[in-house]
């Protein structure tokens, strides 16, 4: 009982998310246990697009470390490594293993669920990755960007606004990433690397 703590659910008595999470170490690699977590401690968006309650996440980065540390825990090596790894403000499995891929090859850690807002303060948009200092947004661009009209072209608007205001945006597909990451990687890294990063 000690390594599960236990909510209730429509009445049904359900291992709390990070007990749940914490239970995956065996059964999951440090990156799967990555994607998991960060989906765990993602705070959702207002359909507005501004910023949600900390409160709607299922759980915060705390209390999954406190799962983890309940008690004896098989697993409890990979869950270690994958805690410090998960990052609160990835939206999607593929941005999960681009952040992992970008870290992993030696780029800096990009900020997550970014405002990009205009020069009087107004909300433009936000996006998956970026990187303020060489001002360079990654959008992440799942199949709703393409099938969704809406979408679309509000994608084309905000892109536009952020090239306006000297900004880098580069769009990465589900090609960019797998089944390999390196040309996502480089991508990015030639991006940077013209606005002035260097190793």
């Amino acid at each position: 009982p000690k390594l599960v703590s236990v909510r209730e659910l429509g009445g049904i008595r359900l291992s709390s998310p990070a007990s749940t999470w914490a239970m995956l170490g065996m059964e999951l690699t440090v990156d799967e246990l990555v994607v998991a977590g960060d989906a765990i401690v993602r705070i959702p968006r207002q359909s507005n697009g501004r910023r949600g309650d900390p409160g709607l996440a299922l759980a915060t980065v705390a209390q999954l470390a406190a799962a983890v540390s309940a008690g004896r825990r098989r697993g409890a090596v990979v869950l270690r490594e994958a805690l410090t790894l998960i990052r609160v403000g990835s939206a999607s499995p593929p941005e999960t293993d681009l952040r992992l891929a970008l870290l992993r090859d030696g780029l800096p850690e990009p900020v997550l669920d970014f405002d990009v807002v205009g020069e009087e303060g107004e909300l433009i948009g936000y996006t998956e990755l970026a990187y303020p200092q060489w001002r360079v947004l990654i959008e992440y661009e799942g199949d709703h960007h393409r099938t969704s009209r809406k979408q679309w072209n509000r994608d084309i608007e905000k892109h536009a606004r952020c090239v306006a205001l000297g900004w880098t945006v580069l769009r990465i597909t589900s090609a960019h990433l797998y089944p390999s990451s390196a040309p996502a990687v480089a991508r990015i890294r030639v991006a940077l690397e013209r606005a002035g990063w260097h190793e």
